[in-house]
């Protein structure tokens, strides 16, 4: 198995610093969100105990960018979720949540797919390594939201984007009201 299919191990000390396993340094929240923004899985463990600290970093991590105004989550999303740990919908919600972001990342990859496909350049020698060289500026300079971009929309693209977005929210709200069902 090569090493990057492994979950990165994070060990934390008990000064609260975090060793990476692999290059034998410290690291920070923010050198761990880059790994996963890289699509590295990372696992942290208690040196100590042994006691898987994941979880609890992750929602650091997200904690620290919504409160630096990178808001991903919208407030009803979010109370929604403080709603679910008191509620019986509790067991339901994470297998939810966990089916939703498996679809929008496949939908978000079938649509990279397809527009790969439509793109007349894909033909042309050398054009694989310089849409290479592209992405890697994109997310370097978007901090990895721009690894999916590959070429410049046509409104035709646009408007069938537009009913992918529309599809999913349509399937999102129908799941919503499946797992009201089961809280009432």
């Amino acid at each position: 198995m090569a090493e990057t299919d492994k979950p990165l191990l994070i060990k934390r000390y008990a000064s609260r610093r975090l060793y990476n396993t692999e290059t034998s340094d410290y690291v920070t929240l923010e050198d761990i969100s880059g790994f996963i923004r890289d699509g590295r899985d990372v696992k942290i463990v208690d040196l100590k105990s042994g006691d898987d600290l994941t979880r609890q970093y992750l929602l650091q991590i997200v904690a620290e960018h919504e409160s630096k105004g990178e808001s991903v989550l919208p407030i009803n999303v979010l109370t929604d979720l403080v709603r679910s740990y008191t509620t019986q919908a509790t067991s339901v919600v994470p297998q939810f949540l966990a089916q939703s972001f498996e679809m929008f990342r496949d939908s978000q990859t079938k649509w990279v797919e397809n527009v790969n496909a439509m793109n007349p350049m894909a033909s042309v020698p050398g054009f694989e390594a310089m849409q290479a060289q592209q992405e890697a500026f994109l997310k370097a300079m978007t901090g990895g939201m721009g690894s999916q971009w590959s070429a410049p929309q046509t409104e035709k693209e646009d408007a069938a984007e537009g009913d992918d977005l529309d599809s999913i929210k349509r399937e999102l709200a129908e799941l919503q009201k499946k797992l009201a069902k089961f809280s009432d």
